[in-house]
């Protein structure tokens, strides 16, 4: 990761579990699958769907929800100005 690449946070765990089991394409998808099409680590979607980790950077983001078949501000807000992690530690874990 960038270190200045911009952070998004994930709106809805909720939300991405609903749209993994009915992607873009109708075909559900797993969190292997996710995260390997997406390319990032399965650790890192596996601690956003169990609301250990709220934000990614943004080509995680970006690969999420191209992956899944959903404009990024669907699942991802960017972190800034407006807003702010609840927990600002708690970021991407590098895998």
């Amino acid at each position: 990761m960038n270190e200045s690449e911009p952070l998004y946070k994930l709106v809805s765990s909720t939300l991405l579990r609903t749209l993994m089991e009915r992607t873009g394409t109708g075909a559900p998808i797993s969190l292997r699958e996710l995260a390997r099409r997406a390319g990032i680590a399965r650790s890192s979607l596996h601690a956003l769907l169990h609301e250990m980790q709220e934000a990614v950077p943004a080509s995680e983001a970006h690969g999420i929800a191209q992956t899944i078949g959903v404009d990024l501000l669907i699942l991802f807000a960017p972190v800034g100005r407006t807003v702010e992690l609840d927990h600002p530690l708690a970021v991407a874990v590098p895998a």
